[in-house]
């Protein structure tokens, strides 16, 4: 199986402890997972550990700064953690180093007594109903990673032009989604949305934001302060059919816990509220699943079914589509029902659950765990949970890591010398990006957006990011 080393490669001798030989572990991937793992490392205080991080993009922290909204600063704050995580002696970061084509799994497991891959889930689920291919139907990770000024979305073109949306979902990505699209100029004025999305979002003509759930309120996956915030937007009302608050029979067989009862408490807030009449309008339902997106060249409508709850064999509560069907006018589509992690070149991976197949962080191929080998993040358990879940699952694959380095089960990896891999990766990118070219990267873009009274101005282009990394382009 992909991933595996040599059969006739050594093992790192038992580790003794603070004192012992230094253990060289890689990081693929920047984000919470991978910046917890470092930590989890770094931190170890029986452990003489040197983490090098490697990242595709030129910028670090993942989805805090690509997936949290712009109007959700406090969210982001917890970068200040991984900036303490990479001032720690042994840390080292390699921005715009791509796996399988600057670097390969070989080269890591050459260089390094251990490789953790904290990549993410970096594609969306598809709902794989007829029409979905229509322009005007998105994922919502395009959208997210456009306003968030990802340089891999920057150029997307949304027409906005309709007067209703749907988003398909019922997580806190669909929370963001229908409030992004609610936020008035003045309250995206204030936030690092990137300057191509906030001329866009500020005159836009979508006036109906319909966001469906496939099962009832008390399955909904979002949270109770994602949902409390939709009541607050200065510029638009909020919307529940009291009807679908009407608990099915399937469901209260076992009370709801306290996110659900919250959650209800808060919907049950907007069903009795009268509308005040502002310019936009957010309509909440559930027990709807899409079937098929009508149009000729484009998005025009989209079909819905009414499901009822059924208990599975498991015990699990499922949405069962009934013969009750209907057609919602409109004219842009996004599916927020999840993401899912893609393969990696040389390492096992698990098409059916889109995640890397492992045991406690530990990879495994076809025959049984590969030494040295281990997974964090959504990449290793799913896409589930919100960023301070990263810490605990860092915490695991790290123990898992540490406890086979004390056994001696740890390759020893066949160049002993750091400094010759980087520059071996130096040759093929000259235009690494290294974590002081990043600070470079914060400063300019802080400095931008102090005169304007925002936290920051995105570059959203790899050019412009890779010239002040390097110093080649002035604030």
């Amino acid at each position: 199986m992909g991933g595996a080393r040599p059969a006739t490669m050594g093992r790192m001798p038992p580790s003794n402890g603070a004192g012992g030989a230094e253990l060289r572990v890689a990081v693929v991937g920047s984000g919470p997972a991978g910046f917890y793992a470092a930590e989890h490392l770094l931190t170890d205080k029986d452990h003489r550990v040197r983490v090098d991080m490697f990242e595709r993009l030129t910028t670090p922290w993942g989805l805090v700064r690509s997936g949290v909204a712009p109007d959700h600063p406090k969210l982001k704050s917890v970068s200040r953690i991984y900036e303490r995580t990479a001032t720690q002696p042994g840390f080292r970061m390699f921005g715009n180093v791509e796996l399988g084509s600057d670097v390969t799994h070989e080269d890591l497991a050459e260089h390094y007594h251990a490789v953790v891959y904290a990549v993410g889930a970096q594609t969306d689920r598809r709902s794989g109903i007829p029409g979905e291919d229509l322009p005007g139907s998105w994922a919502a990770t395009d959208f997210v990673g456009w306003y968030n000024g990802h340089p891999d979305y920057r150029d997307l073109v949304f027409d906005l032009s309709c007067e209703r949306a749907v988003v398909i979902g019922n997580g806190n990505v669909a929370m963001d989604v229908a409030r992004m699209l609610c936020l008035t100029r003045d309250e995206l004025a204030v936030t690092d949305v990137s300057d191509h999305a906030l001329e866009v979002l500020a005159e836009h003509r979508i006036r109906e934001i319909v966001v469906l759930g496939r099962r009832g309120p008390e399955q909904a996956a979002f949270t109770t302060p994602e949902l409390r915030e939709l009541g607050e937007l200065s510029d638009a009302d909020v919307a529940v059919d009291p009807t679908d608050l009407e608990i099915d029979p399937e469901s209260r067989e076992q009370a709801p816990d306290q996110t659900a009862q919250r959650n209800l408490e808060v919907l049950r807030g907007y069903a009795a509220r009268p509308s005040a009449g502002k310019r936009r309008r957010i309509v909440l339902r559930f027990l709807v699943s899409p079937v098929e997106i009508h149009g000729e060249s484009r998005v025009e409508s989209l079909t819905v079914v009414r499901n009822r709850l059924v208990r599975g064999d498991d015990g699990s509560l499922r949405a069962r589509a009934t013969d009750r069907t209907e057609t919602i006018e409109c004219g842009l589509v996004m599916r927020a029902i999840g993401y899912s992690g893609v393969p990696l070149p040389g390492v096992p991976f698990d098409t059916g659950r889109g995640v890397i197949p492992n045991s406690c962080g530990r990879v495994l191929g076809t025959g049984g765990e590969i030494p040295g080998v281990y997974v964090t993040g959504w990449i290793k358990r799913g896409p589930t949970g919100v960023i301070g879940t990263n810490k605990k699952c860092a915490q695991e694959t790290v123990d898992a890591l540490l406890e086979d380095a004390d056994a001696g089960r740890l390759p020893a990896p066949s160049v002993d010398d750091a400094e010759t891999f980087e520059a071996r990766l130096r040759e093929r990118q000259p235009r690494l990006v290294t974590y002081a070219g990043w600070e470079a990267i914060d400063r300019h873009e802080k400095a931008l957006g102090e005169p304007r009274g925002r936290p920051r101005v995105k570059l959203t282009r790899t050019e412009d990011l890779l010239r002040v990394a390097a110093g080649e382009l002035e604030d």
